[in-house]
């Protein structure tokens, strides 16, 4: 580090070096503030800022009364894009066939277009919407939030009366999917995105925007957001001769 930088960057740097190249695994405890500053040279302030920041990263975690330790970094269980699109809930047959049991609920409600949503389904400002919000939990815990909009004329969502897949539920208006466009970055989660998925400090989201289309009209569209230190995001795109 430069003599210009901040003390503390110092403190943060060696410790994620010994996270990264496994000197200090998953679950060894960090050195105390008043261990850092001994060992570093640096004041308590700058040890406790360390601390922050690592633990801002998502590189450590604190335990009350018991200190720091090196955060597990669990594996990324893949989730498999469009296998299971005739399914009326694509994400939960796909954890399930993974051994993971998934369960979710929902709320449908009508909703006015804002101007994002307006300019993605290609309607006036305002237009009705019916609007459901999904959380999906894996062995009951929740591990995704989705918000999706469709056009009031294509009436309610998928309800447990009614258990079908966007694509056989629009297609009873006479409406064909003919494409399907995700767009996907990572980004800061929002606080109650945190809470709702009980993330760490530290982890981004998986933000997928998704668009059904039938032909050049956009019919669905949806919002997906996934942890993105519990999942990979997997496409496959077959070649036909």
């Amino acid at each position: 580090m430069a003599s210009s930088d901040p003390v503390y960057l110092r403190v943060v740097a060696d410790i994620r070096r010994q996270i990264v190249d496994g000197s200090l695994p998953p679950g060894a405890p960090i050195p105390s503030r008043a261990q850092l500053t001994r060992k570093y040279g640096v004041g308590e302030t700058a040890a406790r800022h360390a601390l922050r920041v690592l633990t801002a990263e998502g590189l450590i975690v604190g335990r009350v009364g018991s200190g720091h330790y090196v955060r597990e970094q669990p594996a990324l269980l893949p989730l498999h894009r469009w296998r299971f699109h005739d399914h009326h809930a694509p994400f939960a047959a796909d954890i399930q066939s993974q051994g993971t049991r998934a369960t979710w609920d929902w709320r449908a409600e009508p909703a006015d277009a804002t101007p994002d949503i307006a300019h993605r389904l290609r309607l006036d400002e305002s237009a009705p919407l019916t609007r459901t919000r999904y959380v999906f939990r894996g062995d009951g815990k929740p591990i995704q939030l989705t918000t999706s909009y469709e056009p009031a004329e294509f009436g309610e969502p998928v309800t447990e009366e009614n258990p079908r897949s966007l694509i056989a539920r629009l297609s009873a208006f006479g409406v064909k999917i003919t494409e399907v466009v995700e767009q996907v970055h990572t980004r800061v989660p929002q606080p109650a995105e945190s809470d709702a998925l009980a993330l760490p400090a530290g982890v981004n989201v998986l933000h997928v925007e998704r668009t059904h289309w039938a032909g050049d009209r956009p019919v669905e569209t949806s919002d997906i957001i996934i942890p993105g230190d519990r999942f990979r995001l997997v496409y496959s795109h077959p070649l036909h001769p």
